[in-house]
């Protein structure tokens, strides 16, 4: 069985999210895997729709874009309607806390406070995507938990490595809460 999984990232622009694509591509690099990253932006770069995909795969990837992922992270209500049709059977599908549950019983569901994560712990809402990066993986294991760490320190602002590295962290703690 090949192992591959198709993973979609959306919400609204500015939210971080293709950044976060890119940082999970380069952590699966990282770990030895072949990869494709591609995003998309609403019509405006900030506040319109975005969504960042990334494949990961121990073979050859035969088809460079997400059809149906295996595993979704929403940021937004808007997204998440858009983008969760999408979803296959048997999906993951991580929202933040201020999303409304869908009403799919064949995926799982992980609800968890992103935003509020990075707004109230962190200090920063604009640490979402990497509080969102370490809750994905804590609950999928896409990656190694240190090559994403690496990743994110590699691609977030200098300056803010210590800021980032801690919004990885509330991210894998509310991933260990469940």
């Amino acid at each position: 069985m090949v192992n591959q999984k198709e993973i979609r990232l959306s919400g609204s622009g500015g939210q971080g999210l293709i950044l976060a694509g890119i940082i999970l591509a380069e952590a699966a690099i990282l770990d030895g895997k072949n990869t494709i990253q591609s995003q998309s932006y609403g019509p405006e770069a900030r506040g319109g729709a975005s969504k960042a995909e990334v494949i990961i795969s121990d073979n050859v990837i035969n088809y460079p874009k997400v059809r149906n992922c295996d595993l979704m992270l929403s940021l937004t209500q808007v997204a998440c309607d858009k983008y969760l049709s999408q979803l296959n059977e048997g999906g993951i599908l991580i929202i933040d806390d201020s999303i409304e549950e869908p009403n799919r019983n064949d995926i799982t569901i992980y609800r968890l406070p992103i935003i509020k994560t990075a707004a109230t712990n962190i200090g920063r809402i604009m640490v979402s995507n990497i509080v969102a990066l370490g809750a994905l993986n804590g609950i999928s294991n896409l990656v190694n938990e240190n090559s994403l760490k690496k990743a994110i320190l590699n691609r977030v602002p200098r300056g803010t490595e210590n800021l980032n590295e801690n919004a990885f962290n509330a991210g894998l703690q509310l991933a260990k809460a469940l």
